[in-house]
């Protein structure tokens, strides 16, 4: 468990997610504007369930507010092959800093898991904020219909040794 301050100077706590935060992840996904319009059937009924957060190394960054902890966001990164499956945060909580706060835990957890390379197959609105991280674009993922019917920026974020 990491602890760290937003630009807005919010505690951030972030965590291994537990089973008990399966239905809000699925609602951060669900409810995420970035999945609007021509986008919304890729999320319509995709689950974030218990057993999604058992077999991935999934992570939740956490606010102290008045509700006594609310998640902002999260991350699940898959080892085998080194590749981050999920990045997601709330509407209400992006430009704060949270996004680069879960790719600095997420390459810390890949570096200590052994790995130099995380591949990331981004969602197109996503492109510009892998751009920021300091992912790499490094081809394309070719749209899949019915499921992704568009093409997707692969990128590659490169984990340094220390």
């Amino acid at each position: 468990m990491s602890s760290r301050t937003s630009p807005t100077c919010q505690p951030i706590t972030i965590r291994r997610a537990v089973a008990r935060d399966a239905k809000r992840l699925t609602r951060l996904v669900r409810g995420s504007g970035a999945y609007e319009g021509k986008y919304a059937s890729a999320v319509a009924g995709y689950r974030v369930g218990p057993d999604y957060i058992e077999a991935h190394r999934a992570f939740v960054a956490v606010g102290s507010d008045e509700q006594g902890g609310r998640v902002l966001g999260f991350y699940s990164l898959v080892l085998a092959p080194p590749e981050l499956d999920l990045l997601f945060v709330a509407d209400e909580a992006q430009g704060r800093g949270i996004g680069r706060l879960l790719v600095a835990h997420m390459r810390s957890e890949a570096r200590a898991a052994g790995h130099d390379r995380v591949k990331v197959v981004s969602h197109p609105p996503a492109e510009g904020f892998y751009h920021r991280a300091g992912a790499v674009r490094i081809g394309t993922a070719l749209a899949s219909p019915p499921a992704v019917p568009w093409d997707r920026p692969v990128f590659e974020f490169r984990v340094s040794s220390g």
